[in-house]
This record gives structure tokens, C-alpha cells and sequence, in this order.
């Protein structure tokens, strides 16, 4: 039996509007936000902590730019008072913010990542998550990832991304978990 997590704090990676944008293109997880919603309500019905990760571009034509409504937060992951919000302008939830310095203070060992997208702000937390010595859980079907075009002019679908990028955390700097596995060690 897998042990259960305690004191476990749901950090919520850029879950914004900016990536219900079309220009995004093809998106694997497609219940991605759904399982993110789930495991964000069992958070709150156990009065767990929350940390929502907001990302802001210093660029003006980004989506991403303060003010823009793409910078918004997805309907269902507004944060409710008395929830934590990190604003960050780099791939990392840790660089340029106090989450490394809270998560301690709070003795939050646990760290659960969820997000968008995997490859990009996603990863990058969660390989810092567990470089700082964090037991870092990343749920790989609350997270999702776009198709991308690499240097040579190849094609990899959203799916390749996803699973490679699972890959190259699942036991190097996260234990990766379903939203159904994480749930049964939580009960």
C-alpha cells in the first residue's frame, strides 16, 4: 500500500484563459481542467492549502501581459479568499517568488502539481519542486500539452510531448500519479 500524503499542498500552474486560445492548436488531456477542478473542490471540502501560480509576461503583445484576458484565471480555478496566488514571469513557480520561503515556513512537504503545460511552466516546477527537496507528485492527467514543430521541422503531437515530458520526471523529481491514484491517498 502506497503511503498517504500529509499536509499535502495543491500548487496550480498557470491555469489561465490564455490557453483556451485556439492559436494554441492541437491539446492532448482534454479532461485535463476537469481533473484539475476535481482535485481543487476535495482540496477546499478538506480545507487543504492551495497555491494558484499566475504567470505575467513583461511582453506587451503576449497574452499574458497584466491586463490582458488571457492573464485571467479559468472560471472554475478563480482563487477564493484567503488562497494563495504566486505571480511569476518565468517557466518556474520557485524563481522571482516566495513559494520556496512559504512552502518551508508551513512545513509543506508535499507538494502536488497540476497545470499547464506540461513541457513548459509545469515541468520546470516541478523539477525545482524536487531539486529544493520537496516530495513532489505531479498528476499526469491534470496537466496537458500542445503539438510542437522541434528544430528540424518535425512534428510531435501532443501526445509525444505529454508523455515524454512524464517520462523525464516520473522518478527522477516527481511521483507521477493519475487524479484517481492521488485521490486514494488522500482518503
Amino acid at each position: 500500500m502506497e503511503p498517504m500524503l500529509e499536509n499535502p499542498v495543491l500548487v496550480m500552474v498557470d491555469v489561465q484563459k490564455r490557453f483556451e486560445e485556439e492559436k494554441w492548436g492541437e491539446r492532448n488531456n482534454l479532461q485535463a481542467e476537469k481533473n484539475i477542478e476535481r482535485l481543487l473542490l476535495i482540496w477546499r471540502s478538506k480545507h487543504l492549502p492551495i497555491i494558484h501560480v499566475q504567470h505575467l509576461s513583461r511582453d506587451p503583445d503576449s497574452s499574458f501581459y497584466p491586463g490582458k484576458p488571457g492573464v485571467d484565471f479559468m472560471e472554475f480555478a478563480k482563487p477564493l479568499k484567503g488562497e494563495m496566488v504566486i505571480q511569476k514571469r518565468v517557466n518556474s513557480a520557485f524563481i522571482g517568488t516566495n513559494l520556496e520561503e512559504y512552502l518551508k515556513q508551513k512545513s509543506l512537504n508535499h507538494v502536488v502539481i497540476v497545470g499547464l503545460t506540461t513541457p513548459h511552466c509545469v515541468s520546470t516546477t516541478t523539477r525545482m519542486s524536487a531539486n529544493l527537496g520537496f516530495n513532489t507528485f505531479l498528476i499526469s492527467d491534470a496537466t496537458a500539452a500542445f503539438g510542437m514543430t522541434g528544430p528540424d521541422g518535425i512534428y510531435y503531437s501532443p501526445d509525444e510531448i505529454h508523455n515524454i515530458s512524464i517520462a523525464t520526471l516520473h522518478e527522477e523529481f516527481a511521483s507521477v500519479l493519475t487524479t484517481g491514484e492521488l485521490m486514494n491517498r488522500l482518503n
